[in-house]
């Protein structure tokens, strides 16, 4: 040990560089304590490691993992004890060391000094370049940095909030980090997302949600649900700069909360939406080329297409501003469309045209405002929506001021439902706006919310009455009860209800006084009169004059240059005439006029022009009162303007009467007095009767609604009653028509029964043989032979018992029909070429009533002939012609069988039955 060499001598920086990490090691600890111990920022210790930034990649970087805690930590001394400078010149060389090397160290230690340094950097700055720098490492490939970087931007928003520290570029990287292959890696980023939903909500999923997996959507979502709960986020760490602004606010007033000062923190944080953290998209190119031609068709589901696509390519969260006036007008036109699915559909592109625009909108505001609110009129709840909120969408685009033009003159449109929409509509508009109206913007919406309170309906007068209850609610209640003049109490009372319970975004705050402000003095008058120069001459009778109603300034001093005028005019009326006024205002006006020919008329010192110019005399009673005025002049009052002229009180006025304030006499004053009541008393009787007008108006219209509404009724019912038996008459139709077809199909079965029973007979008739022939079986019940019947054994054989035994099986599973025709019931009927003509020609041979099943004969194959010959035994060429036509009979009968079941299949589809 006693051998090392001794470093300590060395400069500081050739130890801070030095290739032995102990020594390095030291020089990190001697420079921090150097930091800590400067006097201010400028020292000379700062200097050489601003001169030369890259010793700081070193020491936060450093390869030995001791020494490089140290030289985490005399950076943070470096940053915390330096000034902006330091940070500005020294991040670019030491950010990514920091993220690389600082934040995914082993030791606890030096990733909290790599985390430290990196909110130092933002506190002497800002965070922006800081995040920038922090991006790539996103990209890094050990997953540890990344998992790492990603905390340390967790921690970031965390202390700064997104206010401070801007969302936008790490919320377009955030869908790589939920795709990486480390879990880490995304159990960060899902920290992450969920630090930015505290401060954004809703607002950030646009940015990123749509390219996460539906897992990792409900994951989030779950995560989501436990923020919700939580109070709002506040920033916990300030930049130098609003540290600053801090320490320069004014300390809060008394009774006033602590932080609710200019910088408090008890006002409600701004809301961030989609709108400020997207970028703006240019929509004009996805805009269909066909859109203006499909809106012009006449075919409404080729509009409302056209509207389609152009709603897909405005929902947007921000667009680009560009050429939308023809949009804008093709939309305004769909508004008169008489689909309502159109209408529907071109108030959704308004909403997002305006939502995605933004303030860009205002310019077209008038094109769109008025056919929207015109098209309020619709009844239908899903129209009456979407055309709202286009209006608050365009509203939000827009302010107040701008809108309410367009909104006082559909209040009083003749449409009650337009009125009511356009009511509704300025009800949103009081409550979220944020920005007090102006006294004439309040005068003119008062207005329309007491018309509307004198209206029929009941949702109209309510309506009103909220109107005007919020607007009490923005300007105070003080100030709105000029406006409820007039108004009876159960008005007054519903207007308070809504006062209590509105909730509203702008209120009128109460102007400080300015500083320089002081209240005007009380004895300030008699201070100008005793230090000025214009003293009035006659002091001794200065305390006649009463000290309550001092003259206006103006008039002192234009009566000040009068005092050395001679006294003749007032002395003869004594001390107690030096005070007295004129006897009216008029009397004061023309009594100078009389006197300008006295011994005082051509004074050139008498001031004329005040009378010619009332400028002095309106700046005089807008003044406070200062000094006293001239002795024997009057005061104030209707006579305030002939102060200006010497003008001696009447002699004809008692010397003892008290001097009145206004300057007229008794007479004239109690006359005023008892004009003023009359006209008080006119006024009243007047306002009663307007109300009363008022009332009856009401009553009258809502008389007028209610039969409105009972004749409406009536000829709903009316035509309701019609419909419902036009319905009976046809049902009943319906029903005749019906019961004829079951008659008609009734009958033909009972005809086809009778057929297929008479071709039955007629089949066992034919099916006799001679007693030498014996029985055939079951399965062989009236087989005929087709040519030879003998000893050979190949044999054709055709039963026509089996064949209409079994059409009749087949038939009894649907509706038991004869699959005969009604010719072949009897031998007269059938046709020339029929083949029953033919079977009963051929049939001789009785048939027993009690035999279920023909007797068989056997007919030998012979040459062709005409005929039957039934005897038992006989042969011969009759025997074999009469069996050959008998075989050919019977093929002809199986054709016709065929024809008939086909028949009977087309009857069965033409009325109707159909099979299961």
């Amino acid at each position: 040990m006693g051998d090392e060499p001794d470093f300590s001598s060395l400069p500081l920086t050739d130890r801070w560089v030095h290739k032995v990490w102990k020594v390095r090691k030291e020089a990190y600890e001697d420079g921090a304590k150097q930091f800590a111990a400067t006097a201010d920022q400028y020292a000379e210790v700062f200097r050489p490691f601003l001169q030369d930034s890259s010793l700081w990649k070193g020491a936060v970087a450093d390869s030995n993992v001791a020494a490089q805690q140290e030289g985490l930590a005399a950076y943070c001394a470096f940053l915390e004890f330096g000034g902006k400078e330091h940070g500005t010149r020294t991040r670019n060389q030491t950010v990514v060391p920091l993220v690389e090397k600082g934040l995914p160290s082993t030791r606890a230690a030096a990733k909290e000094s790599a985390l430290k340094a990196l909110l130092l950097l933002i506190d002497v700055d800002a965070p922006g370049p800081v995040i920038e720098e922090l991006l790539p490492a996103l990209s890094n490939k050990q997953p540890k940095v990344v998992a790492a970087t990603l905390n340390a931007l967790v921690t970031i928003y965390h202390s700064y909030g997104c206010k401070t520290a801007d969302p936008k570029p790490v919320l377009k990287a955030l869908p790589k980090a939920f795709g990486h292959a480390d879990k880490n890696v995304r159990a960060a980023a899902q920290s992450l997302a969920v630090e930015f939903y505290r401060w954004l909500r809703d607002a950030m999923k646009p940015m990123f949600w749509g390219d996460l997996k539906p897992t990792q959507q409900s994951d989030l979502e779950a995560q989501f649900e436990k923020v919700k709960a939580e109070p709002a986020p506040k920033q916990e760490r300030f930049l130098r700069s609003q540290q600053e602004a801090m320490a320069r606010a004014p300390p809060p007033a008394e009774g006033e909360a602590e932080g609710a000062g200019p910088e408090g923190g008890d006002e409600e944080p701004a809301e961030v939406d989609a709108f400020d953290l997207a970028e703006p998209q240019d929509v004009t190119a996805k805009i269909p080329p066909n859109f203006h031609d499909n809106l012009a068709s006449s075919k409404w589901k080729d509009r409302k297409e056209a509207l389609e696509g152009l709603y897909a390519a405005l929902n947007v969260p921000r667009i680009k501003d560009g050429d939308f006036n023809e949009i804008n007008r093709g939309l305004a036109k769909s508004m008169k469309d008489a689909n309502v699915a159109v209408v529907t559909q071109a108030a959704q592109c308004i909403q997002v045209l305006a939502k995605g625009l933004r303030s860009a909108y205002g310019k077209h505001r008038s094109v769109v405002m008025g056919p929207v609110m015109e098209r309020l009129k619709e009844k239908k709840q899903t129209v009456a929506e979407a055309l709202g909120a286009a209006l608050d969408q365009v509203f939000l685009a827009t302010s107040l001021s701008e809108c309410l033009e367009d909104i006082t003159s559909f209040l009083g449109h003749k449409n009650p439902q337009v009125k009511e929409g356009t009511m509704k509509f300025l009800i949103r508009c009081l409550r979220a706006t944020r920005t007090v109206p102006s006294k004439a913007e309040i005068g003119s919406i008062v207005e329309s919310g007491k018309k509307l309170l004198s209206e029929g309906s009941e949702g109209l007068r309510s309506g009103g009455a909220e109107i005007l209850g919020t607007v009490m609610k923005i300007v105070g209640d003080r100030a709105m009860n000029p406006h409820l003049e007039g108004l009876d109490d159960i008005r007054k009372n519903k207007i308070k209800e809504f006062f209590d319970t509105a909730e509203v975004k702008a209120k009128e705050k109460p102007k400080p006084p300015p500083p320089a402000a002081r209240p005007p003095p009380a004895a300030g008058g008699p201070k100008r009169a005793v230090g000025g120069a214009r003293k009035p001459a006659g002091g001794p009778k200065k305390p006649i004059m009463p000290p309550s109603s001092p003259s206006p300034p103006v008039a002192a001093q234009e009566s000040a240059p009068l005092a050395p005028q001679p006294t003749s005019r007032s002395a003869p009326g004594g001390a107690g005439k030096l005070g007295m006024p004129k006897s009216s205002g008029l009397a004061g006006l023309k009594a100078p006029q009389k006197r300008l020919a006295g011994p005082g008329a051509a004074s050139p010192r008498r001031p004329i022009m005040p009378d010619d110019d009332p400028a002095p005399a309106a700046a005089a009673a807008a003044a406070p009162p200062l000094a006293q005025p001239r002795l024997g002049l009057g005061r104030g009052g209707l006579a305030g303007r002939s102060l200006a002229k010497p003008t001696p009180a009447p002699v004809q006025m008692p010397p003892a009467s008290p001097p009145p304030s206004s300057g007229l006499t008794a007479v004239e004053r109690a006359e005023l007095e008892e004009l003023r009541a009359a006209n008080e008393r006119l006024t009243r009787q007047v306002e009663e009767m307007r109300h009363e007008r008022n009332k009856f108006l009401s009553e009258i219209q809502e008389l007028k609604n209610q039969n409105a509404g009972l004749i409406e009724d009536h000829t709903r019912d009316v035509l309701s009653i019609k419909a419902k038996e036009t319905q009976l008459v046809r049902a009943r139709s319906d029903a005749e028509a019906t019961e004829q077809v079951n008659e008609r199909l009734r009958r033909e079965l009972d005809r086809l029964k009778r057929a297929l029973n008479n071709a039955e007979g007629l089949a066992s008739r034919a099916g006799m043989t001679s007693p030498s022939i014996s029985s055939p079986t079951h399965d062989d019940v009236g087989i005929y032979r087709d040519h030879s019947y003998g000893a050979s054994g190949s044999r054709n054989r055709m039963s026509f018992a089996s064949t209409l035994s079994e059409e009749k099986e087949n038939g009894e599973g649907h509706y038991h029909r004869s699959k005969l025709s009604p010719d072949l019931r009897y031998g007269g009927a059938s046709g020339r070429g029929s083949p029953a003509r033919g079977f009963r020609s051929a049939v001789a041979t009785p048939v027993d009533d009690n035999m279920r099943e023909p007797s068989h004969t056997a007919v030998s194959s012979g040459s062709s002939g005409a005929g039957y010959n039934g005897g038992v035994g006989g042969g011969g060429a009759a025997a074999a012609a009469a069996a050959a036509g008998g075989v050919e009979s019977w093929k002809r009968a199986a054709e016709v069988t065929s024809q008939l079941k086909a028949r009977i299949e087309q009857m069965k589809a033409k009325q109707g039955f159909a099979r299961p």
